[in-house]
């Protein structure tokens, strides 16, 4: 039987999953402005965009599935889904953001 939480629990979780697609939003921003010219990225940096999307999806639905199949309440299966991914963005965020814009 799955177990319950409060609404501020469910509250919560969605705050933390909505923390995680801003941070993807300026992840592509970023990204998008290194394909223009605009911000310094890592000659790099579309083939990471690429290849490290299958292992934090991956992460993601497994955490999901575990939390699931023990019986956790739904805001923890977000949670644990969530929890792989804004490592990602954030740790995406903070590398492109210290990079700066390229001038010249």
């Amino acid at each position: 039987m799955f177990q319950t939480s409060s609404p501020v629990a469910y509250w919560a979780s969605m705050m933390r999953a909505s923390q995680m697609m801003a941070e993807a939003q300026v992840v592509i921003g970023y990204r998008m402005l290194g394909m223009a010219g605009l911000w310094a990225v890592a000659p790099t940096e579309n083939t990471v965009m690429l290849t490290e999307k299958p292992g934090a999806l991956m992460a993601s639905g497994m955490a999901a599935s575990r939390a699931m199949m023990s019986g956790a309440a739904p805001d923890k299966i977000i949670d644990a889904a969530v929890k792989p991914l804004g490592a990602k963005t954030r740790s995406n965020a903070a590398r492109l953001m210290k990079r700066g814009p390229r001038f010249g």
